[in-house]
């Protein structure tokens, strides 16, 4: 019978993933403001370049992707309301309305605005009705239908070798 001590592996010792906790944390509360990784990592005590490599390693993303992420996240909350597209993009932090629109389609697959339409129940961009929106369900789980997730891009085609 083995007794041996459990060992952390590197980039999960408690005291990094406390530190990149804080991290995160501090992401989730200052998402509308631009990411300065040089400041995070010395608010954490880390090198920059160690705080990029633990973050990916703890989270499984860079602390930019978390940070689109949340930004999207809040994003979907604030298309059900009144702003437009423009100031929901500029309300979470996105320096142009492009980017905004960029992010948000390849987090969640659709534009901005055919998310709007959708989540009010209206017609799709091709005019075709659509079913009822999110709003009837619970917000557990209308959160996680609505969350962002990063699409990953399909493998290419083989192409025959002749």
């Amino acid at each position: 019978m083995d007794i041996s001590p459990v060992r952390s592996t590197p980039g999960k010792r408690p005291t990094d993933v406390a530190r990149l906790r804080r991290v995160r944390d501090l992401i989730d509360r200052t998402y509308a403001a631009p990411l300065d990784v040089v400041a995070l990592a010395r608010g954490a005590d880390m090198a920059p370049g160690w705080l990029s490599r633990r973050f990916r390693t703890v989270y499984g993303q860079s602390p930019y992707a978390y940070l689109t992420a949340r930004r999207v996240d809040r994003a979907t909350l604030l298309l059900r309301g009144d702003l437009g597209v423009d100031a929901v993009g500029a309300a979470v932090g996105c320096a142009t309305p492009g980017i905004f629109t960029a992010r948000f389609t390849e987090l969640v697959g659709m534009a901005p605005e055919r998310f709007r339409r959708l989540t009010e129940g209206g017609a799709d961009t091709a005019g075709a009705a659509v079913g009822p929106g999110i709003e009837g369900l619970p917000a557990c789980l209308a959160q996680r239908v609505a969350r962002a997730v990063r699409n990953q891009e399909a493998p290419a085609p083989a192409r025959p070798l002749t």
